[in-house]
């Protein structure tokens, strides 16, 4: 593998930064208000709106691997793997959140199946998409520390992203006509929903243009191989790694965590302070100390080592929770929490990327072929089953209790049950999130795995 020590210019950081922020706009936005449009715009039933999440995750479990090993056969004109994906993906994934977002104003069973079909086609979008979100970092420098340093650049994307997705939704669905006399989304705001989904829309496609004219693709194969490596092969090649099954996890327990933490605050805005807007002042709080994090995180990583830091970064969550657990009605608490998740969950992103970047070349040498989409994908995946496992476990979990859109858009508060379910979410169930993460940080250990590789290869090398 070329191997190149390469030093990541600034305008290729912004690249990837803009790249981030508009994913994380995306993504906070989808992720903060799709139950929500689910279940208080088209008032489809919380049964049945955790029925749709669940059929799109069954077929994100098709789909993802099957298009990720596709992908590692393609290789373009240019010789690069996977940047052009940035430039294909752009327009389907726009298109898919702008129709996951329609109300077509038809029959709740209607609602049911064109909310599949739409998902359908946006989660298969999205995961093209997340073929150069997760795996060109890996490609644009042979750098450890240069990886850390583009890494972090993107975590700073993540906070922006979700700060502006959570600070500017409320006052951008004002904008367009919605929150008119009520203080909480209901069913009269579709219109307005949809409208700022476009906007939504032609930030993620900007986002990646600037990407993909700002960014190159350097380890590349030295010896071209033009075999195509079949599923089976694959996944044999990924399961040899033992840092790849154990990441996979821990990117899993961070979907949740900030899954559970991204939801409920909004749930807990709308249906437990009686104020959607509040979410603004919350998501606010997210972005600023998800910026701080952003910015200590490799010094903290440099001076304590990858899995200090990420014990680290579980506690810090872990003490941000203590707040919201003796009094979850304060504002003032809820901000602590988010704050210390922003920089927490900041940590995390970036020790999971570097891990995927070192996964990938231990995956190389051990095998002599990159599987960078692959490794993506699958990442990818773990991703949104930890998303989907959040949006069935709280949908259910608010049927079970008696929500009920109609009471919101009677001007009513849902009953205690309710408030419970979302307290909840908020509190002691993103803290088991947390724990299991501090548990898997203490047996994941990329870093002495590629240290045995590579002293695996020399021996070799010494023996012949």
């Amino acid at each position: 593998m070329n191997e190149a020590k390469h030093k990541i210019g600034i305008f290729e950081k912004l690249g990837f930064l803009s790249f981030s922020v508009a994913t994380n706009v995306l993504v906070s936005f989808k992720s903060n208000y799709y139950k929500y449009f689910l279940t208080s715009i088209l008032l489809i039933n919380p049964i049945a709106a955790s029925n749709v999440v669940l059929i799109g995750t069954i077929w994100d479990i098709v789909n993802d691997p099957l298009v990720g090993v596709w992908a590692g056969n393609v290789r373009f004109k240019s010789g690069e793997k996977v940047r052009p994906w940035v430039l294909l993906s752009a327009f389907p994934v726009a298109l898919g959140i702008i129709l996951i977002f329609t109300d077509f104003h038809v029959s709740e069973r209607w609602d049911i199946i064109l909310a599949i079909v739409c998902f359908f086609f946006y989660e298969l979008a999205n995961t093209f998409r997340s073929i150069p979100s997760n795996g060109l970092g890996t490609l644009v420098s042979g750098d450890d520390e240069e990886r850390k340093v583009v890494n972090s650049f993107k975590s700073l994307g993540v906070g922006l992203g979700a700060g502006i997705g959570g600070i500017c939704i409320p006052f951008v669905i004002k904008m367009f006509g919605g929150l008119k006399d009520h203080s909480v989304i209901n069913s009269s705001d579709s219109l307005a929903i949809f409208k700022t989904a476009v906007v939504v829309g032609v930030i993620m496609f900007v986002g990646s243009l600037i990407h993909y004219f700002t960014t190159k693709e350097r380890i590349k194969e030295e010896t071209v191989k033009e075999d195509r490596i079949g599923f089976i092969e694959t996944y044999k090649m990924l399961f040899s790694c033992k840092s790849w099954v154990i990441n996979m996890f821990y990117i899993m327990t961070y979907g949740i965590a900030t899954a559970l933490d991204t939801s409920a605050a909004v749930y807990f805005c709308s249906y437990v302070m009686n104020n959607s807007s509040l979410i603004a002042v919350i998501m606010g709080s997210y972005l600023l100390f998800t910026i701080i994090g952003s910015a200590i995180m490799p010094k903290i990583d440099k001076m304590l080592g990858r899995k200090k830091t990420m014990i680290f970064a579980a506690l810090i969550q872990l003490v941000g929770k203590i707040p919201i657990l003796i009094n979850p009605y304060s504002i003032i608490n809820n901000i602590i929490n988010v704050a210390f998740a922003g920089i927490g969950l900041a940590a995390v992103f970036i020790i999971f990327h570097t891990n995927r970047n070192t996964i990938s070349d231990i995956i190389a040498l051990k095998n002599g072929r990159r599987l960078d989409t692959m490794v993506s994908t699958a990442d990818n995946l773990a991703s949104k089953i930890a998303e989907a496992f959040v949006d069935k476990l709280f949908l259910v979990s608010l049927a079970a209790a008696g929500f009920s859109a109609e009471l919101s858009e009677q001007g009513l508060m849902q009953n205690q049950a309710t408030q419970n379910v979302i307290i909840a979410m908020l509190g002691w169930v993103s803290c088991v999130a947390i724990i299991v993460m501090a548990l898997i940080s203490l047996v994941l250990d990329v870093q002495k795995e590629y240290r045995d590789v590579v002293a695996d290869n020399s021996d070799n090398n010494l023996s012949q």
